[in-house]
């Protein structure tokens, strides 16, 4: 079984990725294309066109065999490889094994509470999860999950087993319109998949990007309310503003940002429910 993983950067330290201080993998690779990502970059695998070799500064970048290689040494990450690339990918990506992960992570076990895998879109490589998740467990550190919800756990128990806890995006209302328009897919059973880790207890947080006119988060907002109030304890529900920093020219000319009313009401309408919510 191969384990390895397209990875697109490694931290050894973040707070904003699940309970205290993590580490976080970003693997490459994702199955939307989200009309507001922030990450665009981190989509699509590489093709190995050698755009980027054109205006690397440093020649950090060559192509070899008819693919492109990345020497980490000489690269000073000015991203211009990445926004000259025409499919949102990114030369900067190493196939890597769990246990090369943790040695990248090692140094840093001291001073965290555990890994989180993020993207891209981590359950696109659910062996690589489970196998990095064995082994981060056998550290004593917890294992964290930041996904969109496409995977079906319900049919991967061995996955869900080495979860401690998974932070899901709700990026759409669950109808096929919505979908199509902000996610690209034609169908989001997001609303199960949410009940599902609620229930078995590994839904940690839950969030929303919020931008007005996409669609309509209050909506969303009291359906998500509605399905996750009654389990114990409820995730916590992060509501984020969206914001034109890092996403697609053609995004960033019309989507909207939200008003500090309108967010307010957002967390209003969660904290009725006895949600607790964080405006980002």
């Amino acid at each position: 079984m191969n384990s390895k993983a397209p990875i697109n950067r490694i931290l050894r330290s973040s707070i904003v990725d699940g309970p205290g201080n993590r580490g976080i993998v970003f693997v490459q690779g994702c199955n939307f294309d989200c009309v507001y990502c922030h990450n665009p970059e981190t989509i699509r695998l590489c093709c190995s066109c050698g755009e980027c070799l054109l205006v690397c500064p440093v020649k950090a970048l060559s192509q070899q065999d008819g693919s492109v290689i990345w020497r980490s040494r000489d690269c000073i990450c000015c991203d211009a490889c990445i926004s000259i690339c025409p499919y949102h990918a990114s030369p900067r990506v190493q196939m890597l094994s769990p246990e090369a992960v943790m040695a990248e992570i090692e140094p840093a076990l001291p001073f965290i509470r555990g890994i989180t895998v993020s993207g891209g879109e981590c359950t696109l490589y659910p062996d690589f999860l489970r196998s990095l998740g064995i082994i981060v467990k056998e550290q004593g550190k917890s294992f964290f999950l930041d996904t969109n919800g496409s995977y079906d756990f319900t049919a991967d128990p061995s996955l869900l087993d080495v979860i401690d806890g998974v932070m899901l995006d709700i990026k759409a209302l669950p109808d096929p319109e919505s979908a199509k328009l902000v996610i690209r897919r034609e169908t989001y059973p997001i609303l199960s998949a949410a009940e599902f880790l609620a229930q078995s207890k590994k839904l940690y947080e839950v969030r929303t990007v919020i931008s007005p006119g996409l669609f309509d988060a209050a909506l969303l907002v009291d359906l998500v309310c509605r399905r996750l109030v009654f389990f114990d304890p409820p995730p916590l529900y992060k509501l984020i503003r969206y914001r034109p920093i890092g996403v697609r020219p053609e995004a960033a000319g019309v989507l909207l940002c939200p008003t500090d009313l309108l967010m307010d009401a957002l967390a209003d309408c969660c904290k009725g429910y006895g949600i607790k919510a964080v405006v980002v």
